[in-house]
């Protein structure tokens, strides 16, 4: 693991974004929504001492030593944050050490609104912005770990009254969630969602930043669901996350894995350690576990025997398994699903592809062991569509047109290769590879598209501040390897995707990989207005290029 979060996923210098920034709406009393600015909040917390929070650090982090509390140990917080410019009077201030800088050096604006403590390491409690201020200090050798436990006791441990379903692994994760939020909705619980795409809360939709929030708007967003009345929520885990304590201290009724490939090697130092932080959600975090096990990397996670055993999906053995899977041309899938006890159940999906039926049996087997009847979770499955995930865009065309997140590449393989075996014409596919990322998967996306396209057109991904033609170049250079590749390079993301629908004809697809449910291009320090979907509809409608 690297010593110093990424800047993507840095916020110890109190501007990253968090779920729920901006402007979000409330459900209030009269049944209007009320605008609050900042990351969602409980209405109301009960004052927790700085002693309960220092008893809970230690509590679930013995082996990072004592927790020094310097200053009044009678003071009392209210929330909890780690940006400075959002700290409310009462917050408990997370002063972490960052890429760029120490939360430390934003104390004293956390100060000036309101905070009542900081929890900081000795580096940053030795800084002058916390002398003299009377303020306690909570000092941890690794506050960032210590965050999430120290959250949770602030907001009154959600995670104990209600159920959170976690899955984690590198692709799945979204369309897993979208299919257990949609079972467990139709077994009668009250649900919740936290994603890439979206968080919903009571059927509210609010932005996702990041897959998984930071600690504090996580434990805080858990509280304001239960206070609503969730039941359940179901949540994609990443790696990030693990790896940096964003969900330390929940606790997780269910525990899942989708599957592992080459992905975030930017982070993690290797395959090894990427895998070693999606462990994490099975190192007795979780009260029941469901691993899909048709990959080494899932059955490296199997607990035999016990009664906490894992429960596994998606191999001929498994406890959870699909027969009589039949493919139909418009995407739609109908399957029996066998489970546990000789359970077996006709089930339907309107999400092409056999990992979606796998994403769908990874979704019954945590919605049964969450205490729900099978037979009413199945019901769930059949209406769900997922943002960016093998979507259909429909504009009357004569063929099939695919918007997908497909983003490494082994999620550009089976999105080419289930596409393809569905597909009597040409796979036409636009795609590109975002800056400042994992280098190594260009070539390799730009070999497997090439590959299992007709006519592949490489083109512009979120560049970030990488120069766009010198990313090309190295997708190029693994598409040109495949003999007799019809293989193209368009940088203007639109006008490739409007060359791929103006050679479409009847019975072909076009596909459009890379962003999926994103609605920007981030080109240098600028975030463009880009949705493919949204493209791809207008180029349909105009029938090819502008």
């Amino acid at each position: 693991m690297p010593a110093a979060p990424p800047r993507t996923e840095d916020s110890s210098d109190g501007t990253a974004a968090g779920v729920t920034r901006g402007a979000v709406a409330v459900g209030s009393p009269n049944g209007r929504d009320q605008r609050v600015e900042g990351p969602l909040r409980p209405a109301r917390t009960a004052p927790v001492t700085i002693t309960e929070v220092v008893a809970r650090v230690q509590e679930a982090r013995p082996d990072d030593g004592p927790v020094e509390l310097r200053g009044d140990d009678t003071a009392q917080v209210t929330g909890a944050t780690l940006r400075a410019h959002e700290v409310r009077p009462g917050d408990l201030f997370a002063a972490l050490p960052g890429a760029r800088a120490h939360g430390a050096d934003f104390a004293a604006e956390a100060l000036s609104r309101g905070a009542a403590a900081v929890l900081t390491d000795a580096a940053g409690a030795g800084r002058a912005t916390l002398q003299g201020t009377g303020v306690p200090v909570l000092v941890h050798a690794d506050p960032r770990q210590a965050l999430g436990p120290a959250a949770a006791r602030v907001y009154g441990d959600p995670s104990a009254r209600l159920d959170v379903l976690g899955v984690t692994g590198t692709s799945g994760k979204t369309t897993s969630v979208y299919l257990l939020e949609a079972a467990l909705a139709a077994a009668g619980a009250r649900t919740g969602l936290i994603g890439t795409v979206e968080t919903r809360l009571a059927g509210r939709r609010l932005p996702s930043a990041f897959t998984t929030p930071e600690a504090p708007d996580l434990q805080a967003l858990l509280a304001t669901m239960t206070d609503e009345g969730a039941t359940h929520v179901a949540m994609e885990v990443s790696s990030h996350a693990l790896a940096l304590g964003r969900v330390g201290g929940t606790r997780f009724a269910v525990g899942a894995f989708t599957n592992l490939s080459a992905e975030h090697l930017d982070f993690h130092a290797d395959m090894e350690d990427y895998f070693a932080a999606k462990a994490q959600l099975f190192d007795g975090r979780s009260a029941r576990e469901v691993v899909c096990v048709d990959s080494a990397w899932g059955r490296r996670l199997v607990r035999v025997g016990g009664e906490n055993r894992t429960i596994t999906v998606g191999a001929p053995d498994a406890d959870w398994r699909a027969e009589d899977v039949v493919a139909l041309p418009d995407g739609t899938q109908r399957f029996t699903v066998h489970g546990p006890d000789g359970l077996t159940l006709p089930a339907m999906l309107r999400l092409p592809g056999a990992f979606n039926v796998t994403n769908a049996l990874l979704a019954l087997a945590c919605g049964q062991a969450a205490g729900h009847d099978p037979a009413a979770l199945v019901r769930g499955l059949a209406e769900v569509r997922v943002p960016g995930r093998m979507q259909r865009i429909e504009a009357g065309q004569p063929f099939l047109a695919v918007v997908d997140y497909a983003h490494k590449p082994a999620a550009v393989a089976a999105l080419l290769e289930t596409l393809r075996a569905q597909t009597e014409g040409q796979v036409l596919t636009v795609l590109g590879c975002g800056g400042d990322r994992d280098r190594a998967k260009r070539p390799v996306m730009g070999r497997l598209a090439a590959q299992l396209s007709d006519h592949l057109w490489v083109t512009d991904d979120n560049p970030r501040s990488e120069d766009p033609a010198a990313i090309r170049a190295e997708v190029l250079e693994g598409a040109r390897e495949v003999s007799g590749a019809v293989v193209d390079e368009i940088g203007d993301r639109r006008a490739a995707i409007g060359a791929a629908v103006a050679e479409a004809r009847p019975g072909d697809v076009v596909v459009v990989a890379g962003k999926g449910h994103e609605t920007g291009q981030q080109v240098g320090d600028e975030k463009l207005p880009f949705s493919d979907s949204e493209e791809l509809e207008r180029a349909l409608r105009a029938g090819g290029p502008a």
